[in-house]
């Protein structure tokens, strides 16, 4: 099972209720997400900068609390979109220190987080080069979904989609013409 988007006692405003419990509601300044069987169906947010895109990552980071497994965030756009760039920020934002960089050739990279933190690993995963979700299996993918310790972004998961759970908060970014970005969660 997938860990859960909900309200924090210090988190920011940015509260999407339980992704794994049904109909919850939440809100983001004046935009409303519903949540109906563990998905949520609408909510979009567009950063103009990247300071703005940074802060966003970091609200989305203070908002997520450990379930059962591990908790769960497919991360989905064209190439260039910010797919790499928003699970650099949500690790900055949770203390990593290690440089953060795309793991396409080496398909996953493990962060530590510090003590203190609702999770000890934030696991970074890229499909891109994999053909089914049997690809997954190297590296031990049903295994790290079981340890609620374990924060896990996946990118392309059009790629593996037979393997994935379907209790999973799901990012798409979309790259404006004006530069900007827009990110869709759902």
């Amino acid at each position: 099972m997938s860990g859960r988007l909900g309200t924090r006692p210090d988190a920011a405003p940015f509260s999407l209720g339980a992704v794994a419990k049904a109909n919850k509601r939440a809100c983001l300044d004046d935009r409303r997400a519903f949540i109906f069987s563990g998905t949520i169906v609408l909510m979009e947010k567009v950063v103009h900068t990247l300071a703005e895109f940074d802060a966003e990552a970091a609200r989305f980071a203070a908002s997520l609390i450990p379930g059962e497994g591990a908790t769960f965030i497919t991360l989905s756009g064209e190439l260039g979109a910010g797919k790499t760039a928003f699970a650099k920020a949500v690790a900055l934002s949770l203390g990593v220190k290690d440089v953060v960089t795309s793991p396409t050739f080496v398909l996953e990279k493990v962060y530590q987080l510090p003590e203190g933190k609702p999770f000890q690993r934030l696991i970074h995963i890229d499909a891109y080069r994999l053909e089914k979700g049997a690809d997954l299996a190297p590296l031990n993918f049903d295994e790290l979904m079981r340890d609620r310790g374990n924060l896990v972004f996946l990118e392309w998961p059009e790629k593996v989609a037979d393997a994935l759970p379907k209790a999973a908060a799901r990012i798409m970014l979309t790259t404006r013409p004006d530069g900007s970005r827009i990110l869709s969660y759902g």
